[in-house]
């Protein structure tokens, strides 16, 4: 049996179902979800084998009752009169720590009435961050960032390449621990396959995979991009309408990630555009087949390899810090200035992040931050530039230069 790597939200899991009768967690396919909610439950009902299914097909109030609690209902929404069912069990008894609900869709929250509400508290689960893959138990950077912490590298750094090789294994447990570069492919490959085939038909049939494959490689090829979303709709061979339609898929099955443009009073003519990612950097080897040499070669592909890379450290983190920030892109029109992620903590105060692929970045090069601290005053709690180098150094006041692996160590 594979030891078991524990996982960032392990502990807000535990926390949560002392206190609640029950929790939702959602995730994209095959980031563990089953895994680490099978270690807080009492009873797994695994809702995608039609012998378990069956029963709750039938009679999912009779089903349930009985069963030593907390119960685990995974892939929920393969059965949905399940969360139905859930509901009543909770309004009879919302007694803490009931049931554990897991699934690879994205709960439709605007339906109305969605039954969950007031009754389940949904929790995401990204895929495997570099610090749970090695087993470190680290505080979210948001957080050592408003504590005042130093951010420090410590150990070993990883040079360009070794941050590119890391980007591309990505954070899928089953191919990130232990399978050899050429078989991970292979899993990539398939994972993307099987995502838009057979995953997208269980949520919406009769779309035409050719053109959705299409779509997905445009996105993927844009990921942390600010492009126009002609270009993505041109590139793919389809209409506005027909784009719009498999972004909610894509997005309703956790793959791809849009962050809304931040905004403020105080500055002007900020663009509106949300900013496309793949929730995992690994994806673009399944959507695009591309390799770390080829990633090294292309200057424009290496910084979106990064960015993504770096965007889904900070996304897991973000759902267990105590900071709980918010996650924005900011840009200017014309593209004046522009940071690629501004983390917003309460009060409105934020947090910048440039990520850069330089191992020394200049002054110049947190120029962004500079501008941004000076327009917003004591609302800029910090700036980091993170970069593919060993050094932490300062670039200006309240404006730190740190590398990537600090995520991690």
């Amino acid at each position: 049996m594979k030891e078991y790597r524990h996982r960032l939200i392990d502990p807000l899991v535990g926390d949560l179902l002392t206190e609640l009768p029950a929790l939702m967690v959602t995730g994209p396919r095959a980031t563990g979800k089953t895994t680490t909610a099978a270690r807080h439950a009492a009873s797994i009902i695994r809702l995608d084998r039609e012998a378990e299914a069956a029963a709750f097909r039938a009679d999912p109030d009779a089903a349930l009752a009985g069963l030593p609690e907390p119960v685990l209902l995974d892939e929920w929404q393969v059965v949905p009169a399940v969360l139905g069912a859930v509901k009543r069990a909770v309004d009879s008894s919302d007694r803490p720590g009931r049931f554990l609900l897991t699934g690879s869709v994205r709960a439709d929250i605007e339906a109305e009435p969605w039954p969950g509400t007031g009754r389940v508290v949904r929790l995401a689960m990204y895929p495997l961050t570099v610090a749970e893959q090695i087993g470190r138990r680290t505080v979210p950077l948001v957080d050592r960032i408003v504590r005042g912490e130093a951010l420090t590298a410590g150990g070993d750094p990883p040079d360009l390449r070794g941050y590119v090789d890391l980007a591309l294994r990505g954070g899928f447990p089953e191919a990130s621990l232990g399978l050899s570069g050429h078989t991970r492919r292979r899993w990539l490959d398939g994972y993307v396959d099987q995502l838009l085939t057979r995953d997208v038909r269980s949520i919406a049939s009769g779309r035409d995979p050719v053109r959705l494959r299409r779509y997905f490689e445009a996105v993927a090829l844009n990921s942390a991009g600010l492009v126009d979303d002609k270009k993505i709709y041109d590139a793919a061979g389809i209409n506005r309408r027909t784009a719009l339609a498999y972004e909610r898929l894509l997005a309703d099955l956790m793959v791809i990630d849009a962050l809304p443009p931040w905004s403020s009073n105080r500055l002007k003519r900020l663009a509106r555009s949300p900013k496309r990612y793949l929730v995992d950097s690994s994806l673009l080897v399944g959507a695009l087949g591309v390799d770390t040499a080829a990633v090294l070669r292309d200057g424009d592909v290496l910084g979106r390899v990064l960015d993504t890379f770096v965007t889904a450290q900070l996304r897991a983190e973000a759902v267990v810090a105590g900071a709980r920030p918010r996650m924005y892109h900011l840009r200017q029109d014309g593209g004046r200035h522009e940071i690629d992620l501004v983390l917003e903590l309460g009060a409105q105060n934020v947090i910048g992040v440039e990520i850069k692929a330089s191992s020394a970045p200049s002054v110049r090069d947190a120029r962004h931050l500079a501008w941004f601290r000076d327009e917003i005053g004591d609302r800029f709690v910090a700036g980091v530039v993170l970069h593919t180098g060993p050094a932490n150094y300062g670039l200006g006041e309240r404006i730190t230069a740190a590398p990537i692996c600090t995520l991690w160590s």
